[in-house]
């Protein structure tokens, strides 16, 4: 009797426990859901620059991201410099401190600006795209949007990380696309009910490998933002001089099913304007099938870098560790921490 009544025993304080985290969690869905309804319905010119303010207050409370931000983007930089790429602006970031922590800085204004246009997803029709984006390579996105079919579109977190989606789905119609799993229930299908209001029907990364193998066998496109793995079961390869590793599923899914593919970024150009891209990979030649989806997954790197060298500062991944010797590095004490 003494273990059933006691506190100790937790018979009694599990129940208690259980419901206490249920109560925090949707409270907390209550609250985040709201925010993103708040952004959703609000003027969208004050939107930007709070967003900008709320990215330069974690510019100067966020020490380790800040510094894996600048030694990442000191990596990109350096490699622009060496190959005569991209803006001069960059390039000079890559001898002068200055410069390159101005880059910094842009780079958790555009994290912040990212938040602002998640919320306003719902507000992505085919109309608000078409006024909002300039196609800067209108042939590769005639050929990409001609008609329905199997295709496997590779985005990025980069830019309006999901304008790419929205774009596709104004000429093709419905796309399949796998997306992390959020901790919080309700909050994750609230994402998944916005986005399938404006034709994206969103799996999750469990399910994503039955899903967009049985959508692209329908004849049907998918998309996958693919240049950060998570997993680290991802295909080794090489960018901005460093290597990395990015997820296999895009070039195992067209091994498996001979589906092209096409990577399409979209950064900023200004408050609420986009620039958009489209890069085909092309066919590698290979012995076998390894060979031929290493060759593309090397392929897809290239472009990754050719997209990035617009905007490096509106590249997400920043914040994350990407080279393992530039994050061993630093764990040593070494250059850029």
């Amino acid at each position: 009797m003494t273990d059933r009544a006691s506190p100790a025993s937790g018979t009694k304080t599990a129940p208690r426990l259980g419901l206490r985290r249920r109560l925090v969690e949707e409270l907390i869905a209550f609250a985040a859901i709201g925010g993103l309804k708040l952004v959703l319905h609000l003027p969208e010119r004050p939107l930007w620059r709070i967003a900008d303010l709320a990215g330069a207050i974690s510019y100067r409370v966020s020490a380790v991201r800040r510094d894996r931000a600048r030694r990442n983007l000191r990596r990109i930089v350096e490699w622009m410099a060496a190959h005569g790429q991209g803006d001069e602006t960059y390039r000079r970031a890559a001898w002068d401190p200055r410069a390159l922590e101005e880059i910094v800085r842009s780079a958790f204004r555009n994290h912040a600006r990212y938040y602002v246009e998640m919320a306003r997803a719902p507000r992505c029709n085919t109309r608000w795209v078409s006024q909002r984006m300039v196609v800067e390579t209108p042939a590769e996105a005639e050929v990409l949007m001609a008609k329905r079919r199997a295709l496997i579109l590779v985005g990025m977190h980069f830019g309006a990380i999901e304008m790419p989606g929205f774009y596709a789905v104004s000429r093709l119609g419905e796309i399949v696309a796998p997306m992390e799993t959020v901790a919080n229930a309700r909050i994750q299908r609230y994402i998944f009910s916005t986005r399938a209001t404006i034709g994206t029907r969103i799996v999750s990364l469990e399910l994503a490998g039955h899903e967009l193998l049985a959508a692209l066998r329908r004849n049907e496109p998918v998309g996958l933002v693919a240049d950060r793995d998570i997993t680290g079961a991802g295909i080794e390869v090489e960018m901005f001089g460093g290597k990395t590793r990015i997820p296999a599923g895009p070039v195992l899914l067209a091994a498996e099913t001979g589906a092209p593919i096409y990577v399409a970024t979209v950064r900023r150009a200004g408050s609420g304007r986009y620039l958009g891209r489209v890069w085909p990979l092309a066919t590698p030649d290979g012995a076998t099938r390894r060979e031929r989806s290493r060759a593309m997954a090397h392929e897809e790197a290239r472009a990754f870098e050719q997209m990035i060298i617009d905007a490096p500062e509106q590249w997400l991944a920043l914040f994350h560790p990407i080279w393992p010797d530039l994050e061993q590095s630093a764990m040593q004490g070494g250059r850029g921490t």
